[in-house]
């Protein structure tokens, strides 16, 4: 294979080169997700596990990240993967228990690894203990409260009270039976029926998260994850949208149920839980909004610490569409003093590699872009490996709960594709074996023929290799003073469809990133030239004054 990362820096050999104690930590992070249920099976049955997780630990150290988010772990049916939790405070048995989480975030730490988990405040299972017991008590009982019970509209109550219609497709709203048998109120879920929406008009659910989020740092994580962070509050009254149309997943839509600006008080009320805490505990939003600005509002100086850009994430890969949205981003983040927090792929959108269209090469110069760019980054457990789509799951397979609502309600509208288990498939870490490294046994989604190849074992001390150039990228981004925290780039003069701009650091040194975002090579010999020594490219780069299609190449200036 063409050795392309010959100036790279080598890994560093010691994985605790990032103390702890680094001030504002966040600002510059790279944040590894781990989706657990498809990270490492620690007991071969098939479902990835925290004893799993554990046991990999020292590979994400050396990959170079500085902290790790673990999708949801707790007690759940799983009629979401776990997003419909039934008991925060307890470990679902398929991954382990509260005894395997200690030693994980133990063993993280003596690694330098900071621990993120996912909350989820949006909703609770419908197994939760409060739902089931406002079930039983029927209409009138104060526990009802707790969540979004409503009569429904119509001559005997038959229609939903609203028109609000679920992510996963269909109504937003499932009809309870009384206890005596009698049709019964109605229950709001903006995404499952399983997943019953939580009243935050209601006192005792700020209670018992401020509780929550204290058990979960006395364990020692280091940070929240919080899902629908921009689905807590809803309008007063539950207006009527008044408009027909499935929502989607990651829209931009102003809606009567995201975004309102009573979460923010919520948020500035955890952030006081999290100052209480040394080493810096952080929250991190996962809030769909609008538009930039909008998401500025989650990270102000008394609320959260990140939110992630979606407004990138969605961006094509065009050249004036990046730089108008990596402007926009970093503009909107600068008032209020928090860092841009930069995502190309996890667990509920397409890969990018198979998303952008253009294959590993437009993968590679994509992750080369996103990781010159000022402020954190994260990173979606096998992007590293270059693993695409699966795109060809067996519908016999699947168990995204949106691909079994699909046109639920009788519109026609599919919503969320329901599509969401093709980037969950268990990475692989071996070129051989029932699941290539995943565990003893199969895994819980079918790997592809070709994992084995993508695998950690097969990439790992191959220059040319997607991994290596990860562990290339992650080293130079700790150790060079011009990348990491930061809100402006320089932008540099360049041909249609290239992006070039300079990052410059307190110290004087400078690096200058090139891309070619085009499907041709673009001569660009005064950019190429003037940096001098080149310190990484996203893939083969013979001739320093033509850059390939699809390339990215960082230059020390």
């Amino acid at each position: 294979m063409t050795q392309h990362l010959a100036d790279r820096a080598q890994p560093t050999s010691d994985p605790t080169s990032a103390p702890r104690s680094r001030p504002e930590w966040w600002r510059d992070a790279v944040i590894y997700q781990v989706y657990p249920r498809s990270f490492a099976d620690g007991n071969g049955d098939g479902m990835g596990d925290l004893a799993g997780i554990r046991s990999r630990l020292p590979y994400l150290a050396d990959l170079g990240v500085d902290a790790v988010w673990l999708s949801p772990f707790y007690a759940s049916p799983q009629a979401d993967a776990g997003y419909d939790v039934a008991d925060y405070r307890a470990i679902d048995p398929m991954f382990g228990d509260l005894h395997d989480a200690d030693a994980l975030i133990r063993d993280a730490h003596d690694l330098g690894l900071r621990v993120i988990v996912d909350i989820v405040p949006n909703h609770s299972s419908d197994q939760h203990e409060w739902f089931q017991r406002a079930l039983r008590d029927g209409p009138g009982s104060p526990l009802r409260d707790r969540y979004h019970f409503r009569p429904g509209k119509g001559e005997t109550g038959e229609l939903p009270p609203n028109d609000w219609e679920s992510i996963f497709g269909g109504p937003a709203w499932t009809r309870t039976e009384n206890p005596d048998g009698t049709p019964g109120e109605w229950y709001l879920h903006l995404f499952a029926p399983e997943q019953p929406d939580l009243n935050w008009d209601n006192g005792a659910v700020h209670d018992e998260f401020r509780s929550l989020l204290r058990f979960w740092l006395d364990m020692g994580v280091d940070g929240f994850r919080i899902d629908v962070a921009h689905g807590l509050v809803k309008a007063a009254g539950l207006p009527d949208m008044g408009h027909p149309g499935q929502l989607k997943l990651l829209g931009t839509e102003v809606l009567p149920f995201f975004d309102q600006d009573g979460v923010h008080e919520i948020y500035r009320s955890w952030r006081k839980i999290l100052d209480e805490y040394p080493q810096q505990r952080i929250g991190v939003a996962e809030a769909w909004t609008p538009n930039e600005g909008r998401t500025a509002l989650y990270v102000r100086h008394d609320e959260l610490h990140q939110a992630f850009n979606f407004h990138y994430l969605t961006t094509p890969w065009d050249a004036a569409e990046l730089r108008r949205v990596i402007d926009s981003s970093l503009d909107s983040m600068r008032p209020v003093g928090a860092p841009t927090t930069w995502v190309l792929s996890n667990h509920d959108v397409v890969r990018h590699r198979t998303r952008l269209g253009g294959g590993i090469e437009r993968a590679r110069a994509a992750t080369l872009l996103m990781l010159a760019l000022p402020g954190s980054a994260y990173v979606y457990q096998g992007e590293e490996l270059g693993l695409p789509e699966v795109t060809d799951l067996p519908d016999d397979v699947r168990q995204d709960p949106a691909f079994f609502r699909r046109g639920v309600g009788g519109s026609g509208s599919e919503g969320q594709d329901g599509l969401r288990d093709g980037c969950r498939v268990p990475i692989p870490w071996t070129a051989q074996g029932a699941s290539y490294g995943f565990g003893d046994g199969g895994s819980w989604l079918p790997q592809p023929a070709v994992w084995g190849k993508l695998s950690v074992a097969e990439q790992t001390g191959d220059p040319g290799s997607t991994l290596e150039l990860y562990r290339a990228a992650l080293t130079l981004r700790r150790s060079h003073p011009a990348l990491g925290a930061g809100d402006a780039v320089e932008w540099l003069a360049a041909p249609a469809g290239v992006l070039a701009f300079r990052r410059r650091a307190a110290d004087g040194s400078a690096l200058v990133c090139v891309v070619n975002t085009t499907d041709a090579p673009v001569a660009v010999p005064d950019l190429l030239t003037a940096p001098g020594h080149r310190l990484l490219a996203s893939g083969p780069c013979p001739d320093g004054a033509v850059l390939p299609a699809d390339t990215t190449v960082w230059w020390q200036a």
